[in-house]
């Protein structure tokens, strides 16, 4: 009899270690490709305490295990915070690009991002953790910038692969600018990830791109706004680090809404610039403006298209007559 029981209590042990092998086998599959869950992370881990060493390497599992439980959680929370917002699409690549820094310890580049796109980049890095995140636009003071993501233990300096073409036109016979550069880029189908700024003057413009891009535009991009343009490839070194003229504006306004705030600093009507809110041509921190009666803060950034941006430096506080003082900064 005890014979018997004792055989009985090896035949369930050996099934349990089955049991709890399968479950270690499926999380560790799981981990590399699925989305966790606790439960498998927790029978991996039972199952290393019942046969330590037949599984001498499960330990490391385990902890690669817990990594990635804690990273995919934080990633469906950064998705969440973005989610309904302009920047949901772009915070679900973004935190992608994170994700494959982190698992291959290495350095992961992302396209060209623009303002409010690089303050995510810098969020999505903060809260994944052991990632480290670089910018750079291909000269100082560049708007539109590409992110590299470098896990911690990467020792390489990230190459961004930045590259920039110059296109030339008679400046005597044809004035072109900024929007008929980028419209003519966009006619060539070509995500706007791969171009950053694009520095226009008098008689020709520096597009800034992404290496790969080179040849395809000096080979299609021969006509900016139905004027024939020469395209050939120009050195970094040729462009000079941004100078902004500024100019301070003090202002009183009704209330912080985004209307009043657009009125005071770019010099129209506050019928006005609810008209240009209405079209969709006034941003707030780089978002589209989505109300009128948007509140406002000190340190937000207005943006209007053809008009350049404005920051709140300071509010100052209500006037005897109610209203609020604010000191503004226009770039141009």
């Amino acid at each position: 009899l005890c014979a018997s029981k004792e055989k009985e209590a090896k035949r369930k042990d050996a099934s349990r270690g089955r049991i709890l092998t399968n479950d270690l086998n499926v999380a560790t599959t799981r981990a590399r490709c699925c989305p966790l869950t606790k439960h498998h992370v927790l029978c991996a881990g039972e199952a290393v305490v019942h046969d330590g060493l037949k599984f001498r390497h499960a330990e490391k599992i385990i902890g690669h295990l817990i990594q990635r439980l804690n990273m995919q959680e934080a990633k469906e929370k950064i998705i969440r915070y973005y989610k309904g917002t302009e920047g949901e699409a772009v915070a679900v690549k973004l935190v992608d690009f994170a994700a494959q820094a982190i698992k291959n310890h290495k350095c992961k580049l992302t396209g060209f991002l623009s303002p409010f796109e690089q303050e995510m980049a810098g969020v999505i890095a903060n809260s994944l953790g052991s990632l480290n995140v670089d910018f750079y636009g291909g000269y100082r003071g560049a708007e539109r910038q590409r992110a590299a993501f470098c896990h911690e233990d990467f020792q390489g300096t990230p190459n961004f692969e930045i590259a920039v073409i110059k296109a030339e036109w008679n400046g005597e016979f044809a004035r072109l600018g900024h929007r008929d550069v980028l419209g003519s880029i966009m006619s060539l189908g070509v995500d706007r990830e791969f171009i950053g700024d694009i520095i226009a003057t008098k008689d020709c413009a520096r597009i800034l791109l992404d290496k790969k891009m080179c040849e395809y535009f000096t080979v299609n991009l021969t006509e900016v706004g139905g004027t024939s343009v020469k395209t050939s490839v120009d050195e970094l070194e040729n462009i000079s680090a941004k100078e902004e003229r500024t100019k301070e504006i003090k202002a009183t306004v009704a209330s912080l809404r985004a209307d009043s705030i657009a009125a005071a600093g770019f010099g129209m009507s506050r019928s006005k610039a609810a008209q240009e809110i209405l079209a969709e041509k006034i941003k707030l921190n780089w978002q589209t403006v989505k109300s009128a009666s948007q509140a406002v803060k000190e340190g937000d950034v207005l943006s209007m298209r053809g008009r350049g941006r404005l920051e709140v430096a300071e509010i100052r506080g209500q006037t005897k007559k109610g209203r609020v003082g604010v000191l503004l900064k226009r770039f141009f």
